[in-house]
């Protein structure tokens, strides 16, 4: 583990893994500790993963001022890894809502991205809707798993405002490709990572302008791969598609029969898609 400061002095940690020229890792959740990433199955076999926990996260520090970890002001600790790093360019791996931070990122600073990969991604930053039919449409792939039943009607509740922690509990199986032993421990050590308090700041007002960020990815020329997963209920396919469609160069994998953690449900497949970007 390492430890460095960013623009406001609060401390920051990050863990490598592998060798090679890095690739700096920004996880999801919102502002979950980069744990749940693991190596993501395999891939520092092929580049140096520099895994970050974003301040208020796993070993970082809690900022003094908690509105700094509104996404658009943790773009400066990114910043600040890179500096630390002495990286002149740097490629960026993200899943799930730290894609937000890294669209940002690569929009304020768009000289200092090499290549960006975009895993599940979320597409808050782009103001992209998801409707709850299409939702539903993805939940049906799953008809035949025998945790369907009671994952669907949880699921109607939710998107009905009815939330409830045991419903929460209840669509857990959705988000994995497989809803086997790992996915179980997976899901359970994912909800003992994340600050809840800096969650509700991550999107909060002022977080995005979706128009300005959509008018800067129309100019961002590095590469660019976007991985869905076919059944991620989270991250549709028709939104990512939607997506990769803000580049001018990018590249869309919709892996099959993967959820949100396609590192979890294929690790062979994700591995080969994302090294042979990467490399």
């Amino acid at each position: 583990m390492h430890f460095f400061t960013s623009y406001d002095g609060t401390e920051l940690a990050f863990h490598t893994f592998g060798g090679g020229a890095p690739v700096i890792c920004l996880p999801g959740g919102p502002m979950q500790a980069s744990a749940y990433l693991g190596d993501l199955g395999g891939l520092p076999a092929h580049r140096q993963l520099v895994m970050t926990d974003l301040r208020g996260t796993g070993r970082s520090a809690v900022p003094d001022d908690t509105a700094s970890y509104r996404c658009d002001r943790l773009v400066e600790d990114v910043e600040a890894l890179r500096e630390h790093l002495g990286l002149d360019r740097m490629d960026l791996l993200a899943h799930s809502a730290g894609t937000n931070l890294a669209l940002l990122y690569a929009t304020r600073f768009p000289e200092r991205v090499g290549r960006l990969a975009l895993i599940a991604p979320s597409v808050a930053a782009v103001g992209i809707p998801i409707s709850a039919d299409v939702r539903k449409e993805i939940a049906r792939l799953r008809e035949g798993e025998p945790w369907f039943p009671a994952a669907s009607a949880a699921l109607e509740s939710v998107m009905a405002g009815q939330a409830t922690g045991d419903a929460f509990r209840a669509i857990a199986p959705f988000w994995y490709g497989r809803w086997d032993e790992t996915a179980q421990a997976h899901r359970a050590a994912e909800d003992e990572q994340r600050n809840d308090e800096a969650a509700a700041v991550f999107g909060s007002e002022g977080a995005f302008d979706p128009d300005a960020t959509r008018a800067a990815l129309a100019r961002f020329t590095s590469p660019v791969q976007v991985v869905a997963g076919e059944v991620d209920l989270n991250s549709p396919p028709v939104a990512v598609t939607e997506l990769a469609g803000l580049f001018p160069h990018a590249e869309l994998v919709v892996q099959a029969r993967a959820g949100h953690f396609p590192w979890l449900d294929d690790a062979d497949r994700f591995v080969a898609t994302t090294s042979a970007f990467l490399r």
